[in-house]
């Protein structure tokens, strides 16, 4: 019998907020996300084994406001007019379902969505590599790891959630967000 910690769902969300106050940007971030009305508490990295996916409406449909939601969580604020924000979580699944996968999630300026969501699949994917023993090259591009990984079998699939925008023109606190939420 799994423990009743271990989540068996998740879903991806994300979302953007502005407001003149950083708080109040975030809060509409986490709104448009869909996630604003759950109590949440960040936890790390991994992807508990056998954790299925779902759909964003079907998790939040499986949630009740005000119930405490672990979630990996990636969140990037700016009020600098027009300076790229992102936050960006990325996942790697073992290719053995009843090992835990990883999550990886980044928050900073400049990138590029498709930047960003590469980032994120390659950190996840690295650390699960690194788990399994296999001697990796910071140096050598993503796709080149990629191709190891696949050699030995050892990731079913990454997949990434990204949410980039630019600073307000005007000031306005400009936030992104980018979560993992696990149902329980």
């Amino acid at each position: 019998m799994q423990p009743s910690f271990v989540p068996r769902q998740m879903f991806f969300t994300k979302g953007t907020g502005k407001h003149r106050e950083s708080l109040q940007s975030f809060e509409e971030a986490l709104r448009d996300a869909g996630i604003a009305g759950l109590n949440l508490v960040r936890v790390s990295s991994i992807q508990p084994p056998n954790c299925k996916i779902v759909s964003r409406v079907r998790g939040l449909g499986r949630l009740t406001a005000g119930q405490i939601v672990f979630c990996v969580m990636a969140e990037c604020r700016t009020n600098e007019p027009n300076r790229l924000a992102g936050a960006g979580i990325g996942l790697a699944v073992p290719a053995d379902r009843s090992n835990h996968g990883y999550i990886a999630e980044y928050h900073g300026f400049g990138m590029t969505q498709r930047v960003c969501s590469d980032y994120v699949e390659d950190m996840a994917a690295t650390m699960l590599a690194t788990t399994q023993g296999i001697d990796l090259d910071p140096d050598k591009a993503y796709n080149e790891r990629k191709e190891i990984y696949q050699a030995k079998g050892l990731v079913v699939r990454t997949r990434a959630v990204v949410q980039t925008i630019e600073g307000d023109k005007n000031g306005l606190w400009t936030t992104a967000v980018a979560a993992a939420v696990f149902i329980p």
